[in-house]
């Protein structure tokens, strides 16, 4: 393939519109950017505890974070 024919393809490709560029795809991937991120931390827990939270399914860790605003009065 000659310069001029990899040039016609890609002018060609780029003015298709059921061909989106592929950096407008890409930047869609993952999650959004939160207003307010939250901190990776490392907590060490008492395994009873662990298991109460655990044991109600996915979403565990959002609960810990409940309780915790609530013991710390933030809610």
């Amino acid at each position: 393939m000659t310069d001029a024919q990899d040039e016609a393809i890609t002018a060609d490709a780029l003015t298709d519109p059921d061909n989106p560029p592929a950096d407008a795809l890409l930047a869609r991937r993952g999650r959004p950017v939160s207003d307010n991120p939250k901190g990776r931390v490392t907590i060490r827990l008492d395994n009873d505890v662990l298991s109460h939270f655990r044991a109600q399914g996915p979403g565990w860790q959002t609960r810990v974070n409940e309780a915790l605003r609530k013991a710390a009065g933030l809610d």
